[in-house]
């Protein structure tokens, strides 16, 4: 873990139509530096009227979207303590057709079956994420072809690349010097991250075969050990907190 020095992106400036959410300065921290067992025993800080959300997204195609209750709410708590950001307590989902997209920066998307966009939601994805946004995948088994396929659609000349060891998003909180943790296992395979980079900036990551929501959920919902719950919320930290320091593919000086 280290402290960091917020840098935010594009996400936070004002833009023409639909914009994303100009939180003040105030709302982040400068530097962030808590040590392991300040992360694990702070307090986190009341309810705002205002609150930061990774929102869940809504698909089509027949996928459970909404596997996982109580993935995003045990995310959001560990980004109140660990990096001090006001996230929503309960948990807000969205589609993309709603009308409100652009009131949440990050948006988080599971399941295990088919993911359909319509044409429509394609076109509006593909500008959310242009603007600043970014989509968090994170594949619970069965979403990797469907996803695929649509990503395909959406950016067909930016292909998915892995994220090696190195990538700042494996330090960009907490260190993962063997990159992305392996919660469930799936297949057997490694878990990867995976990137889709557009002009220096990344629009999507996507988790895969690591099941890292799940690995978010109430010890107790499945017979992981406590130390894969607690990687999988630090991945999960390590991923917000890249997305504030710009989403780069490579550390910069």
């Amino acid at each position: 873990m280290r402290s960091i020095r917020w840098a935010l992106p594009l996400l936070f400036t004002a833009l023409a139509d639909s914009s994303f959410p100009a939180f003040a300065s105030a709302d982040f921290p400068s530097s962030v530096a808590l040590t392991g067992s300040q992360a694990s025993s702070a307090v986190p800080s009341p309810a705002r009227e205002k609150c930061w959300s990774v929102a869940r997204l809504k698909y089509g195609g027949g996928g459970d979207w909404y596997a996982g209750p109580t993935m995003l709410v045990n995310l959001s708590r560990r980004l109140r303590v660990d990096l001090q950001i006001p996230a929503c307590q309960e948990e807000q989902t969205v589609g993309l057709l709603d009308g409100n997209l652009y009131a949440f920066p990050i948006l988080f998307m599971t399941g295990h079956g088919n993911v359909a966009f319509s044409e429509e939601e394609r076109k509006v994805l593909r500008e959310y994420l242009l603007r600043g946004g970014l989509l968090f995948a994170d594949d619970n088994y069965g979403l990797d072809t469907s996803f695929r396929r649509e990503m395909k659609i959406l950016f067909p000349n930016h292909p998915f690349a892995p994220m090696e060891r190195k990538h700042p998003v494996f330090s960009a909180y907490y260190d993962f010097p063997d990159g992305l943790p392996k919660i469930h296992e799936h297949d057997g395979k490694r878990a990867t991250a995976y990137g889709i980079v557009v002009e220096g900036r990344t629009v999507v990551f996507y988790s895969y075969e690591s099941d890292l929501g799940n690995g978010w959920e109430d010890l107790g919902t499945y017979k992981d050990p406590p130390e894969l719950h607690e990687a999988a919320l630090r991945m999960g930290v390590n991923v917000v907190a890249w997305f504030l320091q710009g989403a780069r593919p490579a550390a910069t000086r």
